[in-house]
């Protein structure tokens, strides 16, 4: 008998297939090239502006519109409810996809595999819904209807995809290291303050924590050094003013954060880098404590 793969072995199957790389590559860049780093539409579209990723909210708000008017259907409803469902399902898919676009363009390889074919099922969906509106208009009431559940199903599985990808290779999650549990509160010594350069960014570790370190003259600048988007390397980028404002850019993906506060400038991270307070003791030495507000 033969044995088919449960969707949780299809999905890791994706993230090593490279079947899909040359058109992944292909629109990613194009995606990259249309939507320019640091643009107000950019950082809008990953939600900056909310501190969270917009995608996945929006695209609940279509797979419930849908869902709700496949419920209508079969409890025999007014259809003028469920048309009116499957159109706001369908209008609100556009801004989800130019979302959705946006954050696929800048994510690793891996988890960009699985996102093309999520995004490939969810264009599916979209046409099977706009054709189940378009039958419904036309007062094909019952064919309306079987396309609306086939674009569940075809939506459902994308959906699955992109649970997939944010549980499971944790796209959209914040990856700095959470301080506030990793190092116990009070200050900790770090290093000296003769040992590090002036005016260009190190790497040093406090415990388990990899630290961004700046000096500028007698001030030390210290974040987590691992970038919330994807842990890229924020000692390794460049240092920008941005409105005045002193910033580094991570290399990995252009992520922009204020030097003070950790604050985000530009995405695609939406989550803060975690920043410490800084001494110099009498002895010359950096001491380092977790800033908790």
């Amino acid at each position: 008998m033969r044995h088919f793969p449960g969707p949780v072995t299809f999905a890791d199957r994706l993230e090593k297939s490279s079947a899909l790389d040359k058109p992944v590559r292909v629109l990613a860049k194009a995606v990259r090239q249309r939507i320019r780093p640091g643009s107000g539409l950019r950082d809008l579209l990953h939600g900056v502006p909310t501190g969270k990723p917009v995608h996945p909210p929006l695209a609940a708000v279509s797979l419930g519109c849908w869902l709700s008017a496949a419920v209508l259907d079969l409890a025999g409803a007014d259809s003028r409810a469920s048309r009116l469902l499957v159109t706001t399902g369908i209008v609100n898919a556009l801004p989800t996809a130019a979302a959705g676009l946006t954050d696929w363009s800048l994510l690793h390889r891996e988890q960009q595999r699985v996102g093309f074919v999520h995004m490939v099922s969810n264009v599916a969906a979209l046409g099977l819904f706009s054709a189940s509106l378009l039958a419904r208009l036309r007062g094909r009431e019952r064919a309306g209807r079987i396309l609306s559940y086939a674009g569940l199903a075809v939506g459902g599985f994308g959906g699955y995809l992109g649970g997939h990808m944010a549980y499971r290779q944790a796209a959209g999650a914040n990856h700095a290291p959470q301080v506030s549990h990793l190092v116990p509160l009070g200050w900790h010594d770090l290093c000296a303050l003769g040992d590090l350069p002036d005016g260009r960014p190190v790497s040093r570790r406090l415990g388990y924590i990899q630290l961004f370190v700046l000096r500028r003259g007698e001030a030390v600048t210290v974040l987590a050094d691992h970038c919330p988007h994807l842990a890229g390397p924020l000692h390794q980028g460049r240092l920008v003013m941005e409105d005045g404002d002193a910033c580094v850019v991570c290399p990995w993906h252009g992520s922009t954060f204020r030097l003070d506060d950790g604050t985000v400038k530009h995405g695609p991270a939406t989550a803060p880098a975690p920043v410490f307070d800084t001494r110099v003791t009498r002895e010359g030495n950096i001491q380092v404590r977790p800033r908790l507000t």
